[in-house]
């Protein structure tokens, strides 16, 4: 299956390079972004105040485009939650990716002051800074965690429910306040709804880690695998590329997409109990082998029982085609955990 969408976005780019900001640029999704729009020779202002993102991410990146490619890069450590840092990262860009936020629905639940500050107060000061930058599209990362309690599946943009988490509600606040914007000063956005992201650059450290780099460390390292529930919880896993082109495609679009929410997904669903199985096989193909049975414990406060997104209107509106379903996905980002986990253990050890 052929992205042509993407495909000819990226073209253009090529041919006619912009500058790009892209806000948390030393996390997970924010590094990947980074990396795409490096090698496509674009030029990328970061902004990151190392919360939660990582100066081995950004180091990594360097290693994988050209010394060329690298120069069209410039770093600048600040904190949305201080606009004075948000217009300084602002200026003179064509684009903005707003990826940077508290994630985390138990740590939401643990700190909401924390969270609240960075993915409200955050986010506004960044749309301020944007519009009166003139920048000619922002894309923010939204979240399928404000579907809350609405039980039909696949989610419907157009469908919600009550939020579930403290970080559930700061993600709707931002689509709030994007539509705020649109009606109140003509700056429309674009809100990208992600479904369980995952990848390479995912970190698999802490209380909050995602289920997939975290299982999967605790697999090289024999440790026990825990599985929250009875195991049948399901979630729309969906690979990290997909998500590069989706806020690629959103920060391209016409008019006429723009001051909506849209669902990136694969528009799958795939329970813990399956999910488990196949890192288990996939470590196997890559010479790790893995015999213990996984634990189950009571189910997590504040997580949604079964996910998945319906994605047409991505498709229609974007042209976003995803191109890793989770088995292709898991296959494909299985190497860099192995990688990255046992040279990690290893350091571990000499220290």
């Amino acid at each position: 299956m052929t992205a042509i969408a993407y495909e000819k976005v990226k073209a253009s780019l090529v041919a006619s390079p912009k500058t790009w900001l892209i806000t948390g640029v030393a996390g997970f999704i924010g590094s990947n972004l980074l990396e795409e729009l490096l090698l496509l020779n674009q030029k990328v202002v970061g902004l990151d105040n190392f919360a939660t993102g990582f100066q081995h991410n950004l180091d990594e990146v360097q290693g994988l485009v050209s010394a060329e490619q690298w120069q069209g890069f410039t770093f600048i450590e600040g904190d949305i939650r201080e606009l004075a840092d948000c217009e300084q990262a602002c200026a003179g860009v064509d684009y903005v990716l707003h990826q940077a936020a508290l994630g985390s629905v138990p740590r939401s639940i643990a700190n909401p002051i924390a969270t609240n500050e960075t993915n409200i107060s955050g986010f506004l000061n960044m749309l301020v800074a944007a519009r009166d930058a003139n920048v000619l599209s922002f894309t923010y990362a939204a979240s399928s965690s404000t579907y809350g309690d609405h039980p039909a599946l696949p989610k419907v943009e157009d469908a919600i429910g009550k939020p579930l988490s403290p970080y559930a509600v700061t993600k709707y606040v931002n689509e709030l306040y994007a539509d705020v914007f649109a009606s109140t000063y003509g700056f429309k956005t674009i809100g990208l709804r992600y479904f369980n992201i995952f990848g390479k650059r995912q970190a698999p450290d802490g209380a909050y880690a995602a289920v997939i780099p975290k299982w999967t460390a605790a697999m090289i390292a024999g440790d026990k695998v825990f599985i929250n529930g009875d195991g049948d919880t399901s979630r729309d896993f969906n690979f990290i590329e997909n998500a590069v082109q989706a806020n690629i495609l959103a920060a391209m679009a016409s008019e006429e997409a723009k001051n909506q929410v849209y669902n990136v997904a694969v528009g799958g669903r795939t329970t813990l109990n399956t999910l488990f199985t196949a890192l288990k096989d996939n470590l196997a193909m890559n010479g790790v082998s893995y015999r213990q049975a996984p634990v189950y414990r009571d189910f997590r406060a504040g997580d949604v029982r079964h996910s998945q997104a319906d994605i047409s209107k991505i498709k229609n509106a974007l042209g976003y085609e995803p191109q890793f379903e989770i088995v292709a996905g898991i296959k494909k980002a299985m190497p860099w955990y192995v990688s990255f986990l046992q040279n990690r253990l290893a350091l571990d050890k000499l220290c």
